[in-house]
């Protein structure tokens, strides 16, 4: 709220999949307390990265900040089924990971228009937005921490699960 985020807490609403999932992975003892924030509504990259500043004081009060999604999210294509993966999302997956490792917080920002195959990978953004959330958290005025790749490889031919760690981690 500080940063002018309207904020407010919905007691009544457990944890989206998009928070448990990752965190069932990651600590599955359940032994950590646990937040979630949902995304602000009409978001575009400069204010999903905005969000992810807004929230960056959050990590040096050692809080875990968790974008989570799928690299990629075609829900369409996912429907209808397919074994081989497909070349498009490991380009998509390629072209984030490289400006991810290069701590080129511009061109993460651009992705959705400049990044191979973006509109097919993403036909909607909001499940990408997540990633630019975590990246700008890691922006505390001197641009993105560079990151770096937790391979998750593909799934189902059309979901790239790659994960990305900035700043420090243990």
């Amino acid at each position: 709220m500080a940063a002018g985020w309207p904020a407010s807490v919905d007691a009544r609403r457990g944890l989206d999949h998009g928070a448990w999932v990752p965190l069932m992975h990651l600590f599955p003892g359940a032994d950590i307390p646990v937040f979630q924030v949902s995304l602000p509504a009409r978001l575009d990259a400069d204010r999903a990265w905005a969000f992810g500043q807004a929230l960056a004081p959050l990590a040096g009060q050692g809080v875990l900040i968790v974008g989570s999604g799928s690299l990629t999210h075609n829900l369409y294509e996912f429907r209808g089924g397919h074994g081989d993966d497909e070349a498009y999302v490991q380009a998509f997956a390629d072209w984030v990971r490289g400006a991810v490792e290069q701590a080129d917080g511009d061109r993460l920002r651009c992705a959705l228009r400049d990044a191979p195959q973006a509109q097919r990978a993403h036909p909607t953004a909001e499940h990408f937005w997540p990633l630019l959330v975590a990246a700008g958290a890691s922006d505390t005025g001197q641009g993105p921490a560079a990151g770096w790749t937790l391979e998750g490889g593909i799934a189902h031919g059309v979901l790239s699960m790659d994960s990305y760690v900035f700043g420090p981690a243990g």
